[in-house]
């Protein structure tokens, strides 16, 4: 028998996005009876119930609200009403392909023990600053999954895993606003458990970026990296080095992503690499001083007591 899972969706006040998403869960080539949709609204302006009633004629799906506390506090929450032996998170700006279940599953079957997560494409492929981004996931991957069969990083919008070993080793941490993928799969492969990283199992990435977004959305994610290097810190299961030699190498995250767009974009895609590369940078700067001034003024309050 097929494996059974819960496919958790953490949104917040993206109806139109969320509905897509929903819709491209309707062609999954896997059988209804063997997964559920659990939506998780994160503390919407407008209540989504209209968005997901449509859906359920069709789909064994529920709804639950929180108060806005970040998409890891909703995929924990989603995972905590699971019914499915496995979980397998995606996003609302996300469009899983027809196979995309059936990649988790062929991969959990045969080790159920392992997480498992599968490839992300562009889908607004008219949008300069989401195909840079796309190039970035992909270099990004390069790296990382090298050896399929020993991955080290999935991103939280097509991932897989136990719904057993993911509530054992206590979820996404909530802490994390940003990288919270990149702390889970850390702690996973620290606890000796395995990583795989099926390339069969797809889904397609629909945000629109604007460069505006695009510095903000990487200046979160050098927030989260310092937060993550930290943890990671504390429970010594690396350091910081291996991501400084990243950022250094050039031919990894400049010359490549280049070699793979038309000319024309060359010039524009550089430059948008060049502010991914900065505005991490910046945000991983900006939480470190953050810190250590909120370490020093709780210092000096104590002292002063």
């Amino acid at each position: 028998m097929l494996p059974s899972f819960s496919i958790v969706i953490p949104t917040y006040s993206r109806p139109v996005e969320l509905a897509a998403c929903l819709q491209s869960i309707c062609r999954l080539e896997y059988p209804r009876d063997r997964f559920e949709v659990i939506v998780v609204d994160d503390g919407s302006k407008t209540p989504l119930d209209e968005v997901v009633a449509p859906f359920a004629p069709v789909l064994t799906v529920s709804l639950l609200r929180q108060a806005n506390a970040g998409p890891s506090a909703g995929r924990n929450a989603g995972a905590q009403q699971a019914h499915g032996d496995f979980i397998a998170f995606t996003d609302d700006d996300c469009l899983p392909e027809p196979e995309w279940l059936s990649g988790l599953a062929e991969v959990l079957s045969g080790s159920p023990e392992c997480m498992v997560g599968g490839a992300t494409a562009n889908a607004a492929t008219g949008n300069l600053c989401s195909v840079t981004s796309q190039l970035i996931t992909d270099v990004v991957y390069r790296h990382y999954n090298a050896d399929p069969s020993a991955a080290r990083f999935l991103a939280s919008n097509n991932l897989g895993v136990s719904a057993r070993r993911f509530r054992e080793i206590g979820g996404f941490d909530p802490a994390f606003k940003t990288a919270e993928e990149r702390e889970l799969c850390d702690r996973w492969l620290h606890r000796g458990n395995r990583i795989i990283y099926q390339a069969g199992a797809r889904v397609r990435h629909a945000r629109v970026l604007t460069v505006w977004s695009f510095c903000r959305q990487h200046f979160g994610y050098g927030r989260g990296a310092e937060h993550f290097h930290r943890q990671r810190g504390g429970r010594r299961s690396g350091g910081v080095l291996a991501d400084i030699g990243f950022h250094l190498d050039t031919r990894n995250w400049l010359w490549r992503p280049l070699t793979a767009v038309p000319r024309r974009q060359l010039v524009p895609v550089a430059l948008l690499l060049a502010l991914w590369q900065a505005s991490n940078l910046a945000g991983f700067l900006y939480e470190r001083i953050r810190r250590n001034l909120c370490m020093l003024r709780d210092g000096a309050l104590s002292f002063s007591r």
